[in-house]
């Protein structure tokens, strides 16, 4: 296993990945180099027979295609790496194909319903108020779960409106927020936070019972229960008020490279996969109004 970690510090030193993707990674490498060991075959000797042998078991086992794409990619960044650090002569993956992925319409929700979800928390309780202002901040900025969890007090500066946030790749950037959200945060800094805390302190913006800083999973089960409190039937996550963020600001006249800065993508491309809900959007209303729709 040597070999997965100074590769993982190596991406790692690179590109700044996240915790989570290096742990994705980790995963991928430890499960495939157990099954060449069980096949008396090292991880760096490995051949494009083996990998492509892996991956039809794989896919055999039900694996799906977008989580083989997955695999295949990081194999592939590890067998690169490791021939450029001249552990290995020929690259195994170079002719390995990942299967062909359509691109999902990201799922968002109507404005009808968002504006239920945000009423649903009890405020008059302070973590139903903590609930509240996470929500609206989440709604009012398109962060990812990851970097509203993470959230520390130095990160929120009131008086300009502003958070900067650090997202993937260590990219820096600064997020306004609207006022209604920042109103709810100062309402929950003012009466839930303290009240939550006690004698406590911590860095984080957002805390639990316990005085830490809230998870990813337990913000997941918060918004469903929430949802599920304000007759919202369709599955909710956090992801799905980034996306409704984005779709949101475009079907009200927002430009795309603003909703990329926004949404901190470092390319365009990625942000364009929202103009095709946008689009729906302008062909519903031309079909409602028009004479001849």
């Amino acid at each position: 296993m040597d070999a997965i970690e100074r590769f993982l510090d190596g991406v790692w030193a690179e590109s700044g990945l996240s915790r989570q993707t290096l742990a994705a990674y980790r995963a991928d490498l430890v499960a495939f180099a157990r099954w060449l060991d069980q096949r008396h075959q090292a991880l760096v000797d490995a051949g494009r027979e083996d990998i492509l042998a892996y991956l039809a078991a794989r896919v055999g086992d039900g694996l799906k295609p977008r989580s083989t794409a997955r695999l295949v990619s990081t194999l592939r960044r590890f067998y690169r790496w490791q021939l450029r650090e001249g552990a290995i002569a020929t690259d195994p993956t170079h002719e390995v194909e990942a299967p062909r992925l359509g691109r999902p319409l990201p799922g968002a929700v109507s404005e009808q319903d968002i504006e239920a979800l945000l009423a649903a928390p009890d405020v008059s309780d302070p973590l139903g108020l903590r609930d509240r202002s996470m929500l609206e901040l989440l709604y009012a900025t398109g962060l990812r779960v990851s970097e509203l969890v993470g959230l520390t007090l130095a990160q929120l500066n009131p008086r300009q409106g502003v958070l900067r946030i650090v997202g993937k790749g260590a990219r820096e950037r600064l997020v306004p927020v609207g006022e209604q959200a920042l109103d709810w945060v100062a309402r929950w800094l003012d009466e839930g936070r303290p009240r939550l805390l006690g004698l406590r302190r911590s860095e984080a913006l957002f805390v639990t019972a316990r005085g830490a800083a809230l998870s990813r999973q337990a913000f997941w089960y918060r918004i469903r229960a929430h949802a599920q409190a304000a007759g919202i039937h369709r599955k909710l996550s956090p992801h799905t008020l980034r996306h409704s963020f984005a779709t949101h600001l475009l079907n009200h006249g927002a430009d795309l490279r603003v909703v990329q800065l926004l949404l901190g993508h470092q390319d365009l491309s990625t942000t364009q996969i929202y103009t095709h809900i946008a689009r729906q959007r302008l062909q519903d209303l031309h079909a409602w109004h028009h004479p001849r729709g």
